[in-house]
């Protein structure tokens, strides 16, 4: 009985460790940046979704040359602030700035890496 309860504990003490550890590991990733910039272009899609943590994702259409395809750049936002600025300026040219957190551990954070922090209607 007292061996079961030693196991017990011990395997306590290693699942709160690791518990531990995924949470500063996700936390660090969350709060170093691979990479800052900005992207100008034409938000096309924005929509609120997940299951069960809800993000906003977008589409931005960038339009290096008149008559060429647009390249896409997918990201993410999580400020609500944000993405209510982004709604309202649906349809006009924007520049979005954006941050890359590489590593990220779950797609619960964001389908993208890319994550949006600003947004500037480009006249």
């Amino acid at each position: 009985m007292l061996q079961t309860k030693k196991w017990m504990l011990g395997l306590v003490a290693v699942a709160t460790v690791l518990a531990a550890l995924f949470a500063l590991y996700t936390w660090a990733m969350l709060s170093w940046s691979y990479s800052s910039g900005e992207r100008a272009g034409y938000v096309q899609k924005f929509s609120h979704k997940g299951w069960v943590c809800k993000t906003w994702e977008g589409e931005l259409a960038m339009v290096n040359m008149p008559g060429t395809l647009s390249e896409k750049f997918f990201f993410t936002v999580r400020d609500e602030a944000v993405a209510q600025r982004i709604n309202q300026s649906l349809g006009k040219r924007v520049s979005l700035t954006y941050e890359q957190h590489v590593g990220l551990p779950s797609t619960c954070l964001g389908d993208t890496e890319y994550f949006v922090t600003d947004i500037r209607v480009v006249e």
